[in-house]
């Protein structure tokens, strides 16, 4: 404290600080990203362990022994739902009352915004089927669920077919002291959507449906289950959901746990866990894993039906089947084991999922890293920003200097307006990129020969790229030629603002904040009106949010194996646009108005630095 309290100390530090202020920019980038390159080193991560008492041991006897009768109800399914063109709800109905469960449907429907071109649907008609297996030794205020979605085609027939030959073993068994709830969803997450509202009594999204004639207790946790072949050669477990949210690492264990127990191959990311971490090629394994996670997790979208009960803090995971070439082969009775073990052990829980982290990144599932490990990467990135601000403060502190050294007694400081008008047309820029690509997609459409869904992604890239020509000369039209003092405090504000907005970003999904940092941070610290225009320019522009994502949509594609040439990785990027602004307005994603309400106008005001006359 003496450091601080002492104005001859604390002078000595700032003069030190603001000297060497580039050199220790520089260092604290590279540590920041070389500490985030250390996440992957076996070494410097965690063990995963479970934390739940209740869940410690895996002493459970799994006794299912009905895998070709599931394959047989999923062949069945599959015939039912060609010849219903859809969701075969009576047959499901009459199905899963046979297995003696309270069965229900709820009927919805969702206009879109504009058409899924992915999926080509635009206005969605569904229904969604679940029974309840009540508990028979308790006072049913706590439940768990099964779900499989009803895929279009031949996909998922095997995951419905083995959740209702399930919801018949476990019927027959009597030590059940939670509610099942077996849900078979139509139209993957619209359907989910709709059914979680139903169950909460809640309409965030304005969707229409029914609502549930049938409740079970409070949802504690939740398995999404995805098989579309008969034999897998691994499952897949898949975490990330709507914003970055993860569920509680003890759900991941335990599947880990009972993978290792029966003997099933298990991945994350689709990869397998390497212990050659001491090498090369394992070093480079898992930071190919971890960074699938990040950008997975950044992107903000649900992987899995089970992306959406995260929001309501319902713990769920996305089982996945995955049949590759792998010489390893597990049935569909093995398969059906492992979900009675974990479903056995889940019923044992006097409470919710708490003990184990909520906030990590892995690398392997024997290997995680925790929020304590992986905060300081940002946190050495961040402080340059505060450095740069700290250098300007310093600056417009200091009285002006003629050439001869003298002090100039009067000195011009900048007029409020200057300084306010860049800010208030950057983030009306960001308003129009959020509201007008949906709302003016008709007009586009009678102007130009574009579908609707290239209408909203070009009308975005459009106000996007009308954006650079705005703010660069704003100070000008209300107060003339701006000030050097002008630049320095717009300057000052705005690097002000992304450190906030880096930070906040960074404690609800990390993996956002970190690759927003690595690209905005060097851009804001160096960009001045009387560096280089053009050089400078070309390279805020690849820095910008949009080359961002541009450039990650390549990095996945190349981190998952499948290179992209630039014809299909652009195409993939407006597809991606395309999407961000479905997840939003579907089901409330916020990386979209994240993006154009506040991370681009924050860009725009270092654009406008840059051209600050």
């Amino acid at each position: 404290m003496g450091l601080l309290s002492d104005p001859n100390r604390r002078q000595a530090l700032v003069s030190l600080l603001t000297r060497l202020n580039g050199p220790i920019c520089l260092v604290c980038y590279l540590a920041g990203v070389a500490w985030f390159m250390g996440l992957a080193f076996e070494p410097f991560t965690l063990r995963t362990g479970m934390s739940e008492n209740a869940m410690g041991s895996t002493m459970v006897e799994e006794h299912f022994p009905a895998g070709e009768r599931a394959l047989v109800t999923g062949r069945e399914f599959g015939t039912m739902k060609i010849k219903a063109d859809g969701m075969p709800v009576d047959w499901l109905v009459k199905t899963m009352q046979d297995r003696g469960l309270e069965v229900y449907t709820q009927t919805f429907s969702r206009t879109l915004p504009f058409p899924d071109e992915n999926k080509e649907r635009f206005m969605v008609k569904g229904t969604n089927v679940y029974g309840i297996l009540r508990a028979p030794r308790a006072p049913r205020t706590e439940a768990l669920v099964l779900t499989a979605p009803c895929s279009p085609g031949k996909e998922n027939n095997q995951a419905v077919g083995l959740l209702l030959v399930l919801a018949q073993y476990f019927r027959s068994q009597v030590f059940w002291a939670k509610d099942i709830i077996f849900l078979v969803n139509e139209h993957d997450l619209i359907g989910m959507q709709a059914w979680l509202e139903g169950y909460h009594h809640t309409n965030t999204t304005g969707m229409e449906y029914s609502p549930l004639r049938g409740r079970a207790g409070s949802i504690q946790a939740a398995l999404s289950l995805e098989l579309s072949s008969d034999m897998v050669t691994s499952l897949d477990i898949v975490l990330e959901g709507l914003n970055g949210q993860l569920p509680n690492l003890d759900l991941t264990n335990l599947f880990y746990a009972f993978c290792q127990k029966i003997g099933v191959l298990c991945t994350i990311q689709g990869k397998l866990h390497r212990n050659d971490w001491d090498t090369t090629s394992g070093y480079s394994h898992a930071v190919q894993t971890l960074m699938l996670m990040v950008l997975k997790q950044a992107s903000g979208r649900s992987w899995g039906d089970h992306g959406l009960f995260l929001r309501y803090h319902v713990e769920a995971v996305t089982i996945r089947g995955i049949n590759s070439f792998r010489q390893y082969k597990t049935d569909m009775t093995t398969v059906g084991r492992l979900l009675e073990g974990m479903y056995r052990k889940l019923n044992n829980l006097l409470e919710r999922l708490h003990q184990s982290y909520f906030f990590y990144l892995l690398s392997s599932l024997t290997q995680f890293v925790s929020i304590s490990y992986y905060m300081p990467a940002i946190g050495l990135i961040g402080v340059i920003l505060l450095l740069r601000a700290l250098d300007l403060w310093v600056q417009l502190s200091a009285p002006p200097v003629t050439k001869d050294g003298a002090v100039m007694v009067e000195q011009s400081s900048p007029g409020v307006l200057s300084v306010l008008t860049p800010l208030v047309i950057s983030h009306l820029t960001g308003v129009a990129l959020y509201t007008l690509p949906v709302r003016f997609q008709d007009m586009a459409v009678e102007h130009f020969p574009v579908s609707e869904t290239e209408a909203v992604v070009l009308t975005a890239i459009a106000i996007y790229t009308a954006g650079l020509a705005l703010p660069h000369n704003t100070q000008r039209l209300v107060s003339g030629e701006g000030t050097e003092e002008g630049w320095r405090v717009l300057k000052l504000i705005a690097l002000l603002y992304l450190a906030v907005l880096l930070g906040c970003t960074a404690l609800i999904n990390f993996s956002l904040g970190f690759l927003l940092a690595l690209t905005l941070v060097p851009m804001a610290a160096v960009v001045t009106p009387h560096i280089s225009k053009i050089p400078t320019a070309i390279l805020m522009v690849f820095l910008s949010p949009a080359c961002t994502l541009l450039f990650s949509v390549f990095v996945f594609s190349e981190l998952q194996e499948t290179p992209l040439g630039f014809q299909e990785g652009w195409l993939l990027f407006l597809s991606v646009i395309s999407q961000g602004i479905l997840d939003h307005e579907l089901y409330g994603s916020l990386v979209f108005p994240l993006v154009a309400l506040m991370v681009y106008p924050c860009w725009l005001l270092f654009w406008n630095i840059l051209f600050w006359k």
